[in-house]
């Protein structure tokens, strides 16, 4: 959420960082206007709690001198401005909810590097700080050939007998999927082995938050109040709470009203979870399959560090969601997601997108960001400076998906089948299958 006071410093450079989002009408002078009519507000109460205080002096003095009438006159006037300071004080209230609802709707800002454009087609290639497409290519796996016609993942035989719609559908509607046998153990073993890649050569502590948040919590990352139709809640007492559409909500909120010493930064948090999506607005959009389900399984990635430290994390935590895909060798490329595409707390996004030959494209397979001090001043989550004494200072948060696990399995499936409908097992993946090399096929 953005500070009024560098909104009014800074009132072209906000404007103009907001014109390059998407769906974004809000300009510096329609906030100004209402911080205006806030500041006029404290002005007058200032003014008038001032002159409550004179006044009660003179009324010590008044009644010292036995001037009973000159007493009773100030006595009035104090009375009445006891009666209009709670006044002013209540739109003082109203005119700040007003100010703060109007901000935290506003998008984040997209730092410098962050290339303009309407929709995913302004996204540029990206090969890694000083990469180029040699390097990329190197560290990839390639496309992988085929002597037939490769199927889309519900088309594989083995997904086609341990892949149920139809169960789903009758437990709980459409987008939803029920795994059986060798799928939902070889979907286990995915998010085992990103957890284990991710706490043993990435360095994050492995957690286990709750799937159930308060509204807080996703505020502080920005999910409220502008994505509320996104969102599965749940009556809890005489409130609600809802199940969470990632990992990084009650991750990144570990460290909300709090302040940190900077000596215990970076945080570093991954979570295996199942995550809960409406899909608003999705209606149509990959219909068959598992590739837009309202529950799957996630590993999220999460970092909290200094603004001087949150590029290099960035990189980082990018690197890290790379790896899972590299030791599945699955191919894969990684866009920087242009000013209209950027997710709404995101200063600058990653998508990395896995090659599936069964739809002959490109898909979304994970998303890392960089958020500035965006959710951290949702959250007040700062941290004190070492060395000399400082004031605390709003942290850095990131998160990515290290990564989407149902969508890993379809990229896996799609890479590895086989003419028979079997589907080999990435050798990243045999130890935790057992030994197993291959699933499915005929015989």
């Amino acid at each position: 959420m953005f500070d009024i006071k560098w909104i009014r410093d800074n009132p072209e450079a906000f404007d103009k960082a907001m014109s390059q989002r998407k769906n974004v009408s809000v300009r510096s002078s329609d906030l100004i206007a209402i911080d205006d009519r806030r500041r006029q507000i404290i002005v007058r109460l200032n003014e008038a709690q001032e002159k409550r205080n004179s006044l009660s002096k003179l009324i010590g003095q008044a009644k010292a001198q036995k001037d009973e009438a000159k007493a009773a006159e100030l006595m009035a006037e104090v009375a009445r401005l006891k009666e209009i300071i709670p006044a002013g004080e209540a739109e003082e209230r109203a005119v700040e909810k007003e100010l703060r609802d109007a901000l935290s709707t506003i998008p984040n800002m997209a730092m410098d590097d962050v290339p303009y454009g309407e929709d995913e087609g302004g996204n540029v290639e990206y090969f890694g700080l000083n990469g180029s497409p040699e390097t990329a290519a190197r560290a990839r796996a390639p496309k992988p050939s085929f002597a037939f016609a490769p199927k889309e993942h519900f088309d594989i035989g083995v997904a086609e007998t341990n892949m149920d719609f139809e169960i789903a559908a009758k437990l709980s509607g459409s987008r939803f999927v029920v795994l059986k046998g060798q799928l939902a153990r070889l979907e286990r073993a995915l998010g085992q082995f990103m957890l284990d890649l991710h706490t043993t050569e990435h360095g994050y502590l492995e957690v286990q938050p709750p799937v159930l948040v308060r509204d807080d919590a996703l505020f502080g990352t920005g999910q409220l109040p502008k994505f509320e139709e996104d969102l599965f809640f749940t009556p809890h007492g005489e409130g609600r709470l809802a199940l969470i559409p990632t990992a990084e909500v009650p991750m990144t909120n570990f460290v909300r009203e709090s302040i940190i010493a900077e000596e215990e930064l970076p945080l570093r948090f991954t979570a295996l979870t199942p995550c809960f999506r409406s899909e608003a607005g999705s209606a149509g959009r990959d219909t068959r399959g598992m590739l837009r389900q309202h529950q799957f399984n996630k590993v999220e990635l999460v970092a909290i560090t200094t603004p001087e430290e949150a590029d290099n994390e960035h990189e980082r935590m990018l690197v890290a969601a790379e790896t899972v895909l590299q030791k599945l060798g699955l191919h894969y490329r990684v866009m920087k997601l242009c000013t209209g595409d950027m997710g709404f707390g995101a200063r600058r996004t990653y998508d990395m997108e896995v090659w599936l030959p069964g739809q002959d494209t490109y898909r979304e397979i994970s998303s890392v960001s960089v958020c500035g001090d965006f959710q951290a001043r949702r959250m007040e989550a700062r941290y004190r400076p070492s060395g000399e004494k400082q004031a605390p200072r709003y942290v850095h948060t990131l998160n990515g998906s290290g990564t989407a696990v149902g969508r890993c399995l379809i990229a896996v499936l799609e890479n590895y089948q086989q003419e028979d409908g079997s589907v080999l097992v990435p050798e990243a993946l045999q130890s935790y299958m057992g030994g197993v090399t291959s699933i499915g096929g005929r015989g």
